[in-house]
């Protein structure tokens, strides 16, 4: 029902989104973009194609001024005037579609972005428990019987449905994860095998060669778990120690992006996080809207499987219509 509302409501918004837009900066999501199949994503991640990815640049330039980092900063700070609306480009994951694919379209477009990632899989030393499952799903979608152990090991019992297989992957959580490595021998899968060979990261060079080019590397935790069920300790350890290699890279180490959302993160993590000077903002990806966390600002995710003007006129209708019941922004506790 919530969805044919807003799909309603989406019709009636105008054709000119950066008049509509209802905040003064636009923050879109993405984490690659490829014309390829990648069984490491396809699986978890709607992501999109070049055609696809270049026309929602052209509608964001046509209503929203792109901005780079310091720019974004002097925004916030007050200490700039954009001419539109701004729009801050984002990427999560350092996948290396990043540099073989987007760089040449943001280099063509003059359009800056930051690409937020977890070390541990730099120079691609291992691979995101997310992604190992996508692949498990590639695997289990291409064989005509599955090993009877799998489903053993997922306390499937007697169901034997490749459907109910993949949706019980599909919720293995970071805590769960050592479990994908013994499916993954079940499955005959070899994730480093799988990770020399298609490189699926950035690597080192890669990251300083874009680096010096002026575009933004910056935090996105260690290796990549859900804030929201982690301690405060926890929290603050993988956001540490991904600070601390940042800075040891030189890389950008003044930002930080929650892995998955921010949904369930406490007031006290950014009061912990925020005592650290050299920290400007945060950021989520909770679409348009706003945090009792003024330093907190949440992105809209793009790979929903509709364009980029279409996902813009639905956010500011569904942001109207919770504004009517005093839920467009998010309150911490």
């Amino acid at each position: 029902m919530k969805d044919k509302i807003i799909n309603i409501l989406a019709a009636f918004e105008k054709e000119h989104i950066g008049k509509s837009f209802p905040l003064d900066y636009c923050l879109p999501l993405y984490h690659t973009v490829s014309d390829d199949d990648l069984p490491h994503i396809k699986h978890v991640i709607n992501y999109k194609n070049t055609r696809q990815f270049e026309e929602d640049l052209d509608c964001f330039s046509q209503h929203f001024q792109f901005v780079s980092w310091s720019e974004f900063k002097d925004f916030v700070k007050g200490n700039f005037k954009p001419k539109k609306k701004i729009a801050l480009l984002t990427f999560d994951d350092g996948f290396r579609e990043f540099y073989d694919v987007v760089l040449p379209v943001l280099e063509r477009k003059g359009i800056y972005a930051c690409n937020f990632i977890n070390p541990a899989f730099v120079d691609n030393n291992d691979l995101m428990f997310r992604c190992k499952a996508s692949l498990l799903i590639d695997e289990v979608k291409k064989k005509e019987t599955v090993n009877p152990e799998v489903y053993g090991l997922l306390s499937l019992g007697n169901i034997k449905e490749k459907e109910t297989l993949i949706h019980q992957i599909l919720k293995i959580s970071y805590q769960e994860k050592d479990i994908l490595d013994t499916l993954a021998e079940k499955l005959e899968i070899d994730y480093r095998t799988f990770s020399k060979e298609q490189k699926p990261y950035l690597g080192t060079g890669e990251l300083k060669i874009l680096t010096e080019k002026g575009y933004g590397i910056s935090s996105h935790s260690w290796d990549h778990p859900q804030y929201g069920d982690l301690s405060l300790e926890q929290q603050m350890e993988t956001t540490n120690r991904t600070f601390s290699y940042l800075k040891e890279q030189g890389f950008l180490y003044e930002t930080f992006a929650f892995p998955f959302t921010d949904f369930g993160v406490k007031k006290e993590f950014f009061d912990e996080l925020f005592t650290n000077e050299e920290i400007s903002f945060t950021f989520g990806c909770a679409g348009i809207k706003l945090d009792s966390v003024e330093r907190n600002f949440q992105r809209i995710p793009m790979e929903m499987g509709e364009s980029g003007e279409q996902i813009l006129k639905k956010e500011t209708a569904y942001f109207r219509l919770k504004k009517l019941i005093g839920k467009n922004t998010i309150v911490r506790k």
